[in-house]
């Protein structure tokens, strides 16, 4: 073999070699490609296997979570019905302590009005009101004409809507509070004349109203004592039985007896309901001025020129004398059962206990002095009124006011308040039930007598408003 044909040999194995070699790379080649396409193929399954298992999950995902709404909805009625039932029985529980606290309210109330009403009956009971007065001013003041002479008396009836008064012209009025208008007139009786309705012929000096307000009762100095129906002013009967002129009447509370007095020194008990005479007791040593009765089976007298005041026990037929007043004693009111305020012509004013004869307080000058320097007198307290159960008394004279009083604890004392500009004789005051106003009853003579003429005055009924200064607040309100 020629060397050339070796060559050619050695290259065709050569290129042979490298052909196989080729191919040799191509196999593996395409093994790894085919590993790599398995791989792929294996990792595409993980990955479908991934794939799939999200898959499951979100199908799986809407089933569980309605199972959990519908666990959430059972869970829910449950929660509701414990919540209401919480709800309501929370609700029993503020009842029960709402109820708790209106009984312990309504038993504080009833114990307070248990307590005053024993402090009542006692006569111990002293509401404090007279340091919330305020002074009114003189437009204020409401001003009443109709009587021609001066007014003698004033009463108020019970549920504060009306007024009457009556005068030395032998009328009766009865006015509105609220109108200020005249409701009736009772006029006078002309003597000789017949046919006439029933009335008064001579001075009116006193008056009384009965507690439900359905009596009304007048005396006058022909010794008479006229009973009328209250809301229309008809008359009913006629008491006679006194020697001289009737000067003090008053119903008790609570019934329909009632107590007189005269100038003849009586007292004399009568029952109107039944239109009958029950017993007179003597015991004063001059005309008897003025008359005052609450609920008990009792009246006051104050007794004038004898200088006394006395309580009458009516079942006992006994009475008590007290002593203090150096004058005339021409007024008296009960303040409550144990305590009484009484007014004199030397002019002072005075508190009584009725376990004591001389007086817890007494306020000489009380309306000041009248007359030239060296000849000065005191101004006549000519009446005195009180409002029930409290501590304001208020006081009338000449002295051109009305005054108003504190008493002091225990009513052992007696301040003045303010003063009430009104000219004339107070011939009257009375307060009403509420102590919302006071009414006077002004005249330019007294009551009683023409010792003075003031013509300045005006015969008039005065409705006196008494505005109460609002209270502090208390500590933590």
């Amino acid at each position: 073999m020629s060397a050339a044909a070796a060559a050619r040999k050695r290259g065709r194995s050569a290129s042979g070699a490298g052909a196989g070699a080729g191919v040799g790379k191509r196999r593996r080649k395409s093994q790894a490609d085919s590993a790599g396409e398995k791989g792929k193929s294996k990792g595409g399954g993980k990955m479908n296997e991934e794939i799939s298992s999200d898959s499951e999950s979100e199908s799986l995902a809407p089933r569980r979570t309605e199972e959990e709404e519908e666990e959430e909805l059972e869970e829910t009625a449950q929660e509701k019905k414990l919540r209401l039932a919480k709800l309501y029985l929370e609700q029993l529980r503020q009842q029960e302590e709402e109820k708790a606290e209106a009984q312990a309210f309504e038993e504080d109330q009833v114990a307070g009005r248990l307590k005053e009403d024993v402090l009542e009956q006692r006569g111990r009971l002293q509401k404090s009101v007279a340091k919330e007065i305020q002074a009114p001013a003189p437009a204020d003041i409401q001003v009443l004409r109709g009587h021609q002479l001066s007014i003698t008396c004033v009463v108020i009836t019970p549920d504060d809507s009306a007024i009457f008064s009556a005068a030395k012209d032998c009328t009766i009025i009865k006015w509105s509070v609220e109108s200020r208008r005249k409701l009736h007139v009772i006029p006078r009786a002309k003597k000789g004349v017949e046919g006439q309705p029933p009335g008064h012929g001579s001075h009116i000096l006193c008056m009384a109203i009965s507690s439900d307000g359905k009596y009304l009762a007048s005396g006058d100095r022909s010794k008479l004592i006229f009973i009328w129906e209250a809301q229309s002013c008809r008359h009913l009967y006629t008491f006679t039985g006194h020697r001289d002129a009737v000067s003090g009447l008053a119903f008790r509370r609570g019934t329909h007896q009632l107590y007189s007095t005269s100038h003849d020194r009586s007292v004399k008990v009568w029952n109107v309901a039944e239109n009958s005479y029950v017993e007179t007791l003597f015991g004063h040593q001059d005309a008897v001025a003025a008359l005052d009765a609450l609920s008990r089976e009792c009246c006051v007298t104050a007794g004038g020129r004898d200088g006394t005041v006395r309580v009458w026990k009516i079942p006992e037929e006994s009475q008590l004398v007290f002593y203090g007043h150096q004058g005339s004693i021409d007024s008296i009111q009960l303040i409550n059962e144990e305590h009484m305020v009484s007014g004199a012509d030397d002019g002072s004013v005075a508190l009584w206990g009725l376990s004591k004869k001389r007086p817890l307080a007494l306020q000489r000058e009380a309306h000041g002095l009248r007359g030239e320097p060296g000849l000065e007198q005191p101004f006549w307290v000519s009446s005195v009124a009180a409002l029930l159960n409290t501590d304001l008394v208020a006081t009338g004279s000449h002295s051109s006011c009305v005054r108003l009083w504190q008493c002091g604890e225990g009513f052992r004392r007696l301040d003045p308040l303010c003063d009430i500009p009104l000219v004339g004789f107070i011939n009257s005051l009375k307060f009403s039930t509420s102590g919302d106003f006071l009414v006077a009853g002004v005249g330019q003579e007294h009551r009683l007598g023409r010792w003075w003429r003031i013509k300045e005055a005006r015969n008039s009924v005065c409705i006196i408003p008494l505005r109460r200064a609002p209270r502090p607040p208390t500590a933590g309100s």
